[in-house]
This record gives C-alpha cells, sequence and structure tokens, in this order.
C-alpha cells in the first residue's frame, strides 16, 4: 500500500511478523513517512498477550497493509457497538440488583 492510499480513521488489514503471529485489522492513527500508527481493533486470540503489551497500538510499515473490504468494516463495526451495548446493559441490570438489595 502506499502513503497516499492510507487516511487516518482508515481500518485496514495488517500483519507484523516481529510482534504478531497473526494477521489483524487496525485504525490509522496517525501516519508517518514509511509508517503508519494502528489502533488494533481485531486479531487472533493466539495474539492476546502480545496486544496487551503493546496497548492495542502498533506502527506497521506501509507495505504489510492492506485495504479491507467495506463489508467487513461493518460487520466489525457492528460487534463493536454490540459489545458496548451489551457491558452497559449487564453494569445497569447489575447496579439495580444491588440497589434492591438496599432497599430489603
Amino acid at each position: 500500500m502506499k502513503k497516499a492510499d492510507v487516511k487516518a480513521d482508515d481500518i485496514l488489514s495488517a500483519k507484523s511478523e516481529e510482534e504478531l503471529n497473526k494477521p489483524f485489522l487496525g485504525k490509522v492513527e496517525k501516519i508517518y513517512e514509511n509508517s503508519a500508527l494502528l489502533k488494533i481493533i481485531d486479531y487472533d486470540p493466539t495474539d492476546k498477550t502480545a496486544v496487551s503489551d503493546l496497548n492495542q497500538k502498533i506502527v506497521v510499515n506501509f507495505k504489510n497493509l492492506k485495504s479491507v473490504p467495506k463489508k467487513k468494516i461493518k460487520e466489525i463495526q457492528a460487534l463493536a457497538k454490540s459489545d458496548v451495548k451489551v457491558e452497559k446493559i449487564k453494569k445497569a441490570a447489575k447496579e439495580k440488583a444491588n440497589a434492591d438489595k438496599k432497599k430489603d
């Protein structure tokens, strides 16, 4: 991929032989001369520890980046939104249960 093809907030497929074993998806946060800083948003479960150690961010050379089909991006965004909603619902239910216990 060329620098001109990469824009901030793009979601791209990437690989990094040094840090992660499998390809991953990342959102472009910053563009450098020959690489881009990505926030890792989807990765193989085997790389969970490495992603955590990297604080979900990695710099990847443009030659290791590929565009992602729009359909795949929409699926990931939908999953991300549903995960947040589920967590909020769980938290609200737990808080309500704790409040009900205090009333008793």
